[in-house]
């Protein structure tokens, strides 16, 4: 049994175990997400990678409008999951908002330097049994695991 973390920097909706996992939400959304990139290289012939969507989209390397579409699907469908439904599905989360920018950029640059991100290696090169992408996945999952254990275990965040 897995026991609820009691640390003082975690809120109060965080729970530690997976009794209240609600594993049909986590189910349509793979479908979904696996739908998508299906449904976009089967008529686009264009792989989902969302970092990949955007560069192309805000250096107006193409003129293609469903690169902007894709995007305001991801946006649109985010804040419906947050804000449409009678009430919200994500616990409240008391992290720093500077670390949160700070991670974001990282995280950008991670995409930037290893040439595509989750979605577009995770989902769409694996699914291609794409060798770069295996070694992509395992290099940031890797990278992740690791930060998770020093910001949770040495540095206490």
């Amino acid at each position: 049994m897995v026991q609820h973390l009691t640390n003082s920097h975690y809120t109060d909706d965080f729970r530690g175990n997976m009794a209240d996992f609600d594993w049909i939400s986590a189910l349509m959304g793979g479908i979904l997400i696996g739908l998508s990139a299906t449904l976009l290289l089967a008529f686009n012939g264009r792989i989902a990678g969302i970092s990949g969507m955007v560069n192309g989209a805000i250096t107006f390397k193409s003129q293609e409008a469903w690169r902007w579409l894709f995007i305001l699907g991801l946006i649109v469908g985010a804040a419906i999951y947050e804000y449409g439904l009678p009430t919200s599905p994500t616990p409240p989360s008391n992290f720093v908002p500077v670390l949160m920018i700070i991670g974001g950029f990282l995280v950008g640059f991670g995409t930037r330097m290893g040439n595509g991100c989750t979605s577009g290696h995770g989902v769409c090169g694996l699914g291609r049994f794409s060798m770069r992408s295996l070694i992509a996945v395992l290099s940031f999952m890797t990278t992740a695991f690791i930060t998770v254990f020093i910001m949770r275990h040495v540095l206490v965040l």
